[in-house]
């Protein structure tokens, strides 16, 4: 025997090498570690990947900026000084335990900016180096999907990091070093924004814009005409220029000058029209709709749709993420899911309803790094899935299927008749409109009655046409309307103020600051609100510009396509930004908020009662204050008395922010309406009548168990 094989056969070398298959095995029996933001995502992603993987939660951020101090070494080139969040010690513990046993961690956060963020924090805090292949994105929550992005990790993308730390240093520096002051100059509790001051100074132009405006009279005239029915047909022209009828003088010159001439059809133009579909949705146009079609405030809009994403029990096939990812600016379907529409179409509504649409989008490729929002698989119907839905996810869910599927559908056309009737010197026109080929119209309306018949009757050039009545109607020119939500983020969008991630988060700001409230559906700047906002304009001119904000978004932009230095753009800000501090600290007067009159009496003390306003909202409170501490909750009367006990009904909220109305004696009297009563009682029962819009009326009654409407 050699030496050598002395030396392999010896017992050192035999116990070395069954040492070395040991841990062999024990390697292999240890599972892959999988980081996500949120449990029920964890849910849904270990469900897909197996028994060889474990899926836990980091429960979004774990590091930050400090919450009590700037937490921006200024002085060292704006170093920002993470530190892990307060309250996310176990979790941190958790997963640093979890790491330490995993043969490999990947990081699966969200495919944006923060997502990438949130992964670089977390490889910091487990110890893994950003450049290893440990990053793994996905822009859907499906098993095919998941498993084959789990096959190609990627390192840490260092210019999406920088340009979320260039934006979450940014909005600190704004935030940190303006909001102090308000506080000293104005009231406790006031903040500043970048963003946020943008939009507050968006709303209140437009608030400055109404009351600028004069109304302006005009008069609208319109003749009735049957034939086989009845169509209108409008004024519009004077020896064929535009007509503007300013006042009633003028109005009745014109009637008078009617009832002279016949009215004689002189044009028929009929032509044909195609309607090409929209495009699927982006988070801005997803949230704009679902304000304009159900109602649903952008933050709800978010919610409901991060559920969505996530994953939702579907009977029959466990959990699945229904929807693509929901903060995107694109507009782009990748190839499978377009080929996946393109069959269900073919399938379910035959060739004629397909065609082959491609969206392209109009911003910088940097924001095409996603899909748009769209179902995750196109032969999951609404109607399939409603029973494992609750109301809004299916009707948020049926929202964004028909707007994709629309999207890949064929034009509708549409065939449309102008008429010029013309009398003397005057010119009516009538307009109609027949579909003839409904197309992507079959799943989704651009608008709810575009689908319906509006045709005219048949006309002939040169008929004469009786009028069966002739009337003139006064109008008023008015002012632009208010901001609804949904306006408001079109605007944000269409001057490139914030991304997909901060529409919901400014206005849920705005309101919670109290700069804004809302009535009904607009959004309406409060006297707190136009006072910051005045200030803001007059000592931060570029925070408020909404040019100045767009620009810096597009520097946000480069850095994460160029990895151009984040702290340049910092630096470069904050030169002109300190002089500004400077200068509003020393010329800033005290503004003293002065307490609004409430007409109501002290009943302590007898002295008049006073509008106050608070960390919670508006309240009465005694003005002679601090002798009399009396206060009491502020509540807006309708005029209108309790059936029941005879106080007034007031308007009120629930704990969910949603308003209704009960009786000013509760807890005493219970009674309460969710819409809003009027002073008039259901001539069948006799209960009160409520403001309810349908098909038979806008009033109805109040009793559940009376079908009384008017």
């Amino acid at each position: 025997m050699t030496a050598t094989t002395a030396a392999k056969n010896s017992p050192a070398k035999a116990s070395a090498g069954k040492k070395k298959k040991t841990s062999k095995a024990t390697s292999a029996r240890k599972k892959k570690l999988v980081i996500v933001e949120s449990p029920s995502k964890a849910k849904t992603i270990g469900k897909f990947l197996g028994s060889s993987y474990k899926v836990i939660a980091s429960v979004g951020h774990v590091r930050d900026l400090p919450k009590s101090k700037l937490g921006i070494d200024i002085e060292d080139n704006f170093e920002p000084q993470y530190i892990s969040i307060r309250g996310k010690g176990d979790i941190i513990k958790e997963l640093k335990k979890e790491a330490k046993k995993a043969s490999k961690v990947y990081l699966a956060t969200d495919p944006d900016r923060e997502g990438e963020a949130i992964s670089w924090h977390l490889a910091y805090l487990l110890g893994i180096d950003p450049a290893e292949e440990c990053r793994i994105e996905f822009n859907e929550i499906t098993k095919s999907t998941i498993r084959e992005a789990i096959k190609h990790p990627r390192a840490i993308d260092q210019n999406l990091v920088d340009a979320q730390q260039a934006r979450r240093v940014l909005d600190r520096l704004v935030g940190y070093e303006i909001s102090p002051i308000l506080w000293r100059k104005v009231k406790r509790g006031l903040s500043a924004g970048r963003v946020q001051s943008a939009a507050l100074k968006i709303i209140c132009d437009r608030e400055k814009e109404i009351r600028a405006f004069v109304p302006e009279e005009y008069w609208t005239v319109t003749a009735d005409f049957r034939k086989q029915k009845v169509f209108r047909a409008k004024l519009t022209k004077k020896d064929g220029k535009e007509l503007t009828i300013h006042n009633a003088e003028e109005k009745d010159r014109v009637m008078r000058e009617l009832e002279k001439n016949p009215y004689i059809i002189t044009k028929i133009e009929k032509s044909e029209r195609q309607y090409r579909p929209k495009p699927p949705f982006t988070t801005s146009s997803l949230q704009q709709d679902a304000s304009n079609r159900l109602n649903f405030n952008t933050r709800r809009t978010m919610q409901i749709a991060q559920a969505l994403y996530e994953g939702v029990n579907v009977r029959g096939r466990g959990t699945v993420g229904l929807i693509t990812y929901l903060r995107t600016d694109s507009v782009r379907v990748s190839a499978e899911a377009r080929a996946a529409a393109k069959t269900f179409i073919l399938d379910s509504f035959g060739e004629e309803y397909y065609s082959d649409n491609k969206y392209g989008n109009k911003k910088k490729a940097i924001q095409d790094s996603h899909e748009a929002i769209r179902p995750a698989d196109v032969t999951l119907t609404p109607e399939e899935i409603r029973d494992s839905l609750t109301p809004e996810q299916f009707k948020l869910y049926q929202l964004i299927w028909q707007r994709f599927m629309a999207s890949q559908m064929s034009p509708s056309r549409i065939h449309n008749v102008q008429a010029a009737i013309t009398n003397g010197a005057y010119t009516f026109s009538a307009s109609g409109s027949r579909m003839l080929f409904d197309g992507f119209r079959k799943v989704y309306a651009d608008k709810p009655g575009d689908e319906k018949d509006k045709m005219l009757p048949e006309l002939e050039e040169g008929e004469q046409l009786t009028p069966k009545k002739v009337d003139a109607e006064q109008n008023f020119s008015k002012p632009k309307a208010r901001y609804s939500e949904a306006a408001l983020i079109k605007e944000l969008e269409s001057r490139n103020i914030g991304r997909p991630s901060t529409y919901a988060p400014i206005v849920t700001t705005l309101t919670g600051r109290r700069y804004v409230k809302r009535e009904k559906k607009s959004l309406v700047p409060t006297e707190l609100g136009e006072i910051v906002d005045d200030l803001m304009e007059q000592y931060f001119k570029d925070i408020v510009d909404s040019r100045f904000t767009a620009e810096m978004e597009d520097k946000l932009d480069d850095i994460e396509a160029t990895g151009s230095p984040w702290k340049k753009v910092i630096s470069e800000f904050y030169t002109p930004f300190e002089k500004e501090l400077e200068k509003a600290e020393h010329d800033i007067p005290k503004v003293e908020l002065e307490d609004r009159p409430s007409g109501e009496i002290c009943e302590v003390c007898g002295r008049p009662m006073v509008i106050k306003s608070g960390r919670f909202g508006d309240f009465l409170a005694c003005s002679g204050y601090p002798e009399c501490t009396n206060t009491r909750p502020l509540v807006k009367k309708i005029g209108v008395k309790c059936p029941l006990c005879g106080k007034d009904i007031v308007e009120r909220r629930s704990r969910k922010g949603r308003i209704f109305y009960g009786c000013s004696g509760y807890p005493e009297c219970t009674q309460s309406y969710w819409n809003k009563p009027v002073n008039k009682v259901c001539p069948k029962c006799g209960a009160l009548l409520v403001e309810k819009k349908s098909k038979e009326g806008t009033l109805s009654c109040s009793n559940p168990e009376c079908s009384y409407k008017e």
